[in-house]
C-alpha cells in the first residue's frame, strides 16, 4: 500500500481528498503547513506528496524546493496543487521541482491517473 502525504491548509479539501485517496486503498498523512509537510517527508518517507502550493508558514513552491534539494528526500514525487490555473503556473511548479502539477478544484479521476502514473515502478 502506498502512502500518500497530502500538503493542505484547507480543511474541507484535506478531509474529501484524504477519504477519497483512502477509499482507493492509499495510506494518507496529513500536513498543514509547507514546513509541517517539509518534516513529514523526512520523517515519514511517503511515496508520494500532494503539495498545495498556497500554505501558510513555509508556501508549497518553497517546501518543494526544499525537498527537492535533500538527498534523502529529492526522489519523492511532488504534485502541485493550486487554485491558479495560469498558464505559467504549470511551469512555475516544475522549475521549483514538482513532477506534475494539478489544478483546483480537483477532478478526482484525472488526479488518480497523475499518481498512478508517478507511483508506478
Amino acid at each position: 500500500m502506498a502512502t500518500i502525504l497530502l500538503v493542505e491548509d484547507n480543511e474541507m479539501n484535506r478531509d474529501m481528498l484524504s477519504r477519497r485517496l483512502e477509499r482507493k486503498g492509499y495510506r494518507v498523512l496529513l500536513a498543514e503547513d509547507g514546513q509541517q509537510g517539509v518534516d513529514m517527508v523526512r520523517a515519514e518517507r511517503p511515496d508520494l506528496v500532494l503539495m498545495d502550493m498556497s500554505l501558510p508558514v513555509l508556501n508549497g513552491w518553497d517546501a518543494t524546493r526544499v525537498l527537492k534539494q535533500d538527498e534523502a528526500t529529492r526522489a519523492v514525487p511532488v504534485i502541485a496543487l493550486t487554485a491558479h490555473a495560469m498558464a505559467d503556473d504549470r511551469e512555475k511548479a516544475l522549475a521549483a521541482g514538482c513532477d506534475d502539477y494539478d489544478t483546483k478544484p480537483i477532478e478526482f479521476p484525472q488526479l488518480l491517473e497523475k499518481i498512478e502514473r508517478l507511483l508506478q515502478p
